[in-house]
Formats: structure tokens, sequence, C-alpha cells
């Protein structure tokens, strides 16, 4: 079984948040019936916007691995978590949102370093800065677990040791920098992964990603794909297994990435997964 897992700015999405180059491969997917795991920063209210658009019903990572959202019966197993939303399951590794904003505060006090969190943005500010619809933008406010910020003055360095000392912990991604709790998108995928090897023979996974926020889930799957982006030098040195795609980051090059991996693991089609060992798919995933 072939799984995938993808970032979404700058990989499945472009700038315009549009995913349209990226059909002829969204199409083999569906048609093969391998899961997309959609893995991102954005909220859970944007991530269920562009799931409908997709006709995606896979599980899914937000907010930096602030929560794994599993639908009912994309598992054949029964998972009781704590916390259900709509038709989910969720295990949540975030912190509150309140307490890191106020994390976020007293390090930008500490450190004399200001920011501007989303938490101070309008959405029309939001809109202007990512190049989004205004109705996008109020999505990308309701946060739960991770806080967008800018750094407008002051020594990034004092700041961000100034957030470690509240026992926070901060990433980055294309345009901001994200202060979060204990949770990366590693954390999700690990647990996910653990999930479908426990469900199904012959797991292999294949990630996608562009920014330094993806490196840890992709040192955790068989196949890490890096689209090239201003970061790919410093994620390719993050993950030494991981395969720089060529051309420019975004769904035309998510679509051609896409489309060579999985004919390339899956030479048979779906009717031949069944008979590829675990073995020989990772090593024909080392050989692309």
């Amino acid at each position: 079984m072939l799984v995938l897992i993808t970032d979404l700015d700058g990989t499945l999405l472009d700038a315009g948040y549009s995913f349209e180059s990226a059909l002829p491969a969204l199409e083999l997917l569906k048609r093969w019936h391998i899961p997309l795991v959609l893995c991102t920063s954005k909220t859970r209210a944007e991530v269920e916007v562009i799931r409908r658009r997709l006709g995606n019903r896979d599980p899914f990572v937000v907010e930096n691995g602030g929560a794994l959202h599993i639908p009912d019966g994309c598992l054949p197993m029964d998972l009781i978590t704590p916390v259900r939303r709509g038709a989910c399951a969720v295990i949540e590794f975030g912190d509150p949102y309140p307490e890191l904003v106020e994390s976020l505060r007293l390090a930008s006090a500490e450190s004399g370093c200001a920011v501007r969190g989303f938490h101070q943005m309008t959405f029309e500010e939001i809109a202007e800065c990512c190049r989004m619809p205004p109705e996008a933008a109020r999505l990308a406010k309701q946060r739960e677990y991770d806080e967008p910020f800018t750094i407008l003055d002051g020594d990034p360095r004092s700041l961000l040791a100034a957030i470690e000392k509240q026992k926070r912990r901060w990433t980055r991604g294309g345009r901001f920098y994200h202060i979060l709790g204990a949770n990366d998108k590693a954390h999700c995928v690990n647990l996910l992964i653990h999930y479908y090897r426990t469900a199904f023979d012959s797991v292999i996974t294949v990630g996608l990603g562009d920014g330094p926020n993806d490196a840890g889930f992709l040192r955790l799957v068989d196949l890490p794909l890096i689209l090239e982006s201003s970061a790919s030098k410093e994620l390719t040195a993050a993950v030494p297994r991981g395969q720089l795609c060529p051309g420019d980051s975004g769904p035309e090059a998510w679509n051609a990435a896409v489309l060579d991996v999985v004919r390339r693991l899956m030479p048979a089609g779906p009717q031949g997964v069944e008979k590829a060992s675990t073995t020989k798919l990772c090593s024909a995933a080392a050989g692309t």
C-alpha cells in the first residue's frame, strides 16, 4: 500500500491557493485509491475547505502537528479518542492557542523584539500579506494550536531563545515564524504511519514538502521528496535522504513528482500492490 503525505503551500497549492496544475496526479491517486494525507500549518477550518474541493476523505494534520484528524472509515480499526469533531477522531498534540499567544507576548517583552501575530492582525491584513481572499483569511484566523507571527524589529535569535525559555517551540514556514507547543508535524505523521502499518501490509510512505517545518515528517517517510524553494538547501541538509525534485515549487512540480513516483513504485497498477513486498518497494524508492 502506498500512502502520500504532503505539505500544502508551495507544494500542492500555488501562491493563489490553486491545485489545478496537479489535477492529473490527483486523479491518478483517486483512481488507484492511494491515500493523500494533507500535513500543513493551516487551520482545521482552512483544511476542511480544501478537502471539500479535493474530494479528500483521508486523514489530515493541521497547524504544524497541533492535531491529527482521522475521518471515520478511512482506517479499518476503531479509534477511541477523547476528542471528536464531526465524523473525525482527533488526537491533539498542541497547546491551547491562548497560552501560545501569551507566551509570544512574554518572549517579545523579555527579548525587546517587536512582533506581530495573527491575533493582532485584521482579516484584511492577513489577506493582503498572504495574498488570499478575505473569506480565506477569516478561516486562517480560526487557530487552535499555533500562532504565526512576523518579527518587526530586534534580534530574531534573542526572541527565539526567549520563546524556548517559555518552554515553547518555534518553527518557520514559507511566510511566517510560528510559536507552538511540544508538537510538530512529525509527531502526527509518526503516529499515523504506525496506524497504517498496523492496519495494512506492505505500506510505503512518500512525503512531499518545501519548507523547514517539513523536515521532521520528511525524515520519517520511506521516500522524502523536496520541492525547490528558497529553503531547498536548508531542507536537503536537514533531510539527507531527500530527493530534490526538478522545477519550481508548486502544483506543477508536485504533479510531476507524484506521477513519476507512483508509476515507479506501482508499475503494475493497483493490482500489483498486494504482491509487492515493502522491501521491493523501498528498493524502488531508493532508485528514483
